[in-house]
């Protein structure tokens, strides 16, 4: 398998899943709740196979891009990729899972009351990090791919 193929999958994932995501939004707020629930899980599927998409690809690539020192790229840049978007994405990315596990599970179990309390931040922080995927995939791959090769350098060298 060429698994360099996955990096823009999984940016189209998380691309997708940004707008199934805002699709389910508008239509709760228009009172569609069949319709808000079946995007819902749609964006669930496409964020299911991103993470899959996402864990495979890095069982095969042997550097992380935090460790990656990027010469070619100016301070101030790696500086925000790193503290402003790396780091809170990251760190939400972990925090979404049971977030979205428990405004899926109360919302079948139908309390509704909790699941109007609890889903909002859900959806936002599930936003955020769709969004700010599709923002480091671009900044890796096409903004500054200095540090894309950077990484390959480091991995194959290793």
């Amino acid at each position: 398998m060429n698994y360099e193929l996955l990096p823009p999958i999984n940016a189209i994932l998380n691309g997708t899943s940004a707008v199934l995501l805002v699709i389910a939004y508008v239509l709760i707020k228009r009172g569609h709740y069949r319709g808000h629930a079946y995007f819902i899980l749609a964006a669930l599927v496409t964020s299911t196979a991103f993470l899959t998409c996402y864990l495979i690809y890095h069982a095969h690539a042997r550097a992380t891009y935090v460790d990656v020192r990027f010469p070619d790229v100016p301070l101030a840049l790696r500086q925000t990729y790193k503290w402003v978007l790396l780091l809170p994405h990251t760190l939400l990315a972990v925090v979404m899972l049971p977030m979205i596990v428990t405004s899926l599970t109360v919302a079948y179990r139908r309390r509704w009351a909790t699941h109007r309390r609890f889903s909002p931040w859900t959806m936002w922080i599930w936003l955020y990090v769709s969004v700010t995927g599709v923002i480091i995939y671009w900044m890796l791959y096409h903004l500054f791919p200095g540090m894309q090769s950077a990484a390959q350098r480091v991995a194959t060298a290793g």
